[in-house]
């Protein structure tokens, strides 16, 4: 099975830092990150060898990356040279113990080095998740059928509607605004 778990991920190489979603995927020991390419996240990893993996429910940290707020309070990391979200409910720092290139999605197979729980994790509700799922969607769209994004996203709604609160309509909002904006652009381009 290929499970995915959607994570921040924190990577800082010099005076330079990036914050990124990005799903990440356990394999045996050791824990695999494949940005596309190009990407800031793979130039960056590659060049400090260490990044740290955040577990986060602030579903606007998820969002905000997606629309280019990435100015989110950091802390220093343990163990390795990086940062991680002040915020976070727990992070993991890893360092990476190989680099299978490929064209599209290389793959960054890291090792953990360090594990830190800082605040209790009591689960998503249905809106969060709906984010985390809008905000992949905005990640891919200038690869989606008009038709697969108007769909998923009416379904998303309801949860949005159910059980959304503040923080989750102020990240469902900069995601709305974003695929508007792509519309905007795509509309005025023809």
């Amino acid at each position: 099975m290929n499970r995915i778990f959607e994570t921040i991920v924190t990577v800082r190489a010099g005076d330079r830092t990036q914050i990124t979603p990005l799903g990440i995927r356990q394999q045996g020991d050791l824990l695999v990150l494949a940005p596309f390419k190009p990407s800031l996240t793979l130039e960056l990893l590659l060049q400090s060898r260490v990044a740290v993996i955040n577990c986060t429910d602030d579903v606007r940290v998820f969002a905000g990356c997606i629309v280019g707020r990435r100015d989110w309070p950091l802390a220093p990391a343990t163990r390795v040279d990086g940062v991680r979200l002040a915020t976070c409910l727990a992070h993991e720092e890893i360092e990476l113990a190989e680099f299978v290139d490929d064209p599209q999605r290389p793959q960054l197979r890291c090792r953990s080095v360090h594990r830190e729980t800082h605040a209790p994790f009591r689960g998503f509700n249905r809106a969060q998740a709906a984010v985390i799922e809008a905000a992949v969607l905005v990640s891919r769209l200038s690869i989606l059928p008009p038709g697969k994004l108007e769909a998923e996203l009416e379904y998303l709604k309801i949860a949005i509607d159910k059980t959304a609160g503040e923080a989750e309509l102020q990240a469902w909002g900069w995601l709305m605004e974003a695929i508007a904006a792509h519309r905007e652009h795509h509309a005025s381009a023809r």
